[in-house]
């Protein structure tokens, strides 16, 4: 089923411009407004979006299947267990075959390079829901959570506490299209590979030994669980190793006072972040959750439809 507009994919924030951003920040509050109104909005009818899971998720799947329903779609879940690509089918093999029985494909996957390829062999877009190497949905309704309660990103400091995961480096991305400054914070062997960001990237970026500089004059302090799927045989290290990288008020308290405190969920409380942090006044993340459904919705409709 071929769009009559060239196939674009969304495999890092990276792909998509500050203009392209401004549009979808826009378009995600038009949607927004239109579900709190209970109004009908159904711009993807008969479009079918396939979701492929080799990762367990809870916010990418509920987000993604209740948004294309809200948008007039239907949602096929492929989990990898049970299907051909869990016995070895060729990942280019299966591009083809979904990307001729569906409108737009969403992969929930571990390397980065597994999903590039199926993307190359896509005929309709195909959507990073997330791999071990970035989170850009994600980071985008963290964005636009942000641009909510407090207005434009630009010139902004993002604290990002913890490991140097997928958020991590999404959110230095983001930095650099969007002209915002990331303050990071990581313990030793666990920083992030400056071979991986670009030269313009890391003129958004300033590391800090002690998380506690890095919240200093912060308008967002972010962090994540420190032990991603995939990585569970390193906890114990992990435990051990981020014991002082836990959020707490202490560190928020360093912040600017209206300084927001997001997590992408699920969080661990008492390891990660402080539960007087995440259930408290400053912290944003039922909002954030949320907003994987808004913004998705307007990246949905961005690769189906253009700009309406």
């Amino acid at each position: 089923m071929l769009s009559n507009i060239p196939v674009r994919h969304y495999l890092q924030f990276a792909d998509f411009s500050a203009d392209e951003y401004a549009y979808l920040l826009q378009r995600a509050e038009f949607l927004k407004a239109k579900f709190k109104r209970y109004e009908t909005w159904h711009p993807l009818h008969d479009r079918t979006l396939a979701m492929i899971f080799e990762k367990n998720s809870t916010r990418t799947r509920l987000s993604f299947e209740a948004g294309i329903h809200q948008l007039g779609g239907h949602a096929v879940f492929l989990n990898t267990k049970d299907t051909q690509l869990g016995r070895g089918e060729p990942v280019e093999d299966a591009a083809q075959v979904i990307s001729r029985m569906t409108d737009i494909i969403m992969i929930r996957t571990f390397g980065q390079d597994i999903i590039e390829r199926f993307a190359s062999n896509s005929r309709v877009p195909v959507i990073n829901g997330l791999t071990n190497e970035y989170h850009p949905c994600q980071v985008l309704a963290d964005i636009f959570t942000f641009v909510e309660h407090r207005a434009d990103i630009k010139g902004k400091t993002i604290a990002w506490i913890g490991d140097a995961n997928n958020m991590a480096y999404t959110w230095v991305q983001a930095a650099e299209i969007l002209d915002f400054k990331v303050n990071f914070s990581a313990p030793p062997g666990y920083q992030l590979d400056e071979k991986l960001l670009s030269a313009q990237a890391k003129k958004h970026l300033t590391v800090f030994q002690n998380p506690l500089d890095a919240c200093k004059g912060a308008d967002l302090v972010t962090t994540d669980v420190w032990t991603s799927m995939g990585y569970e045989d390193e906890n114990q290290a992990r435990l051990k190793a981020f014991k002082n990288w836990m959020v707490t008020d202490e560190l928020m308290a360093a912040a600017h006072a209206d300084a927001l405190f997001m997590h992408c969920l699920p969080a661990h409380r008492g390891e990660e972040v402080a539960a007087s942090v995440i259930d408290g006044s400053q912290s944003v993340v039922w909002d954030e959750a949320e907003n994987r459904l808004h913004v998705q919705k307007a990246l949905m409709e961005f690769l189906l439809c253009g700009k309406l």
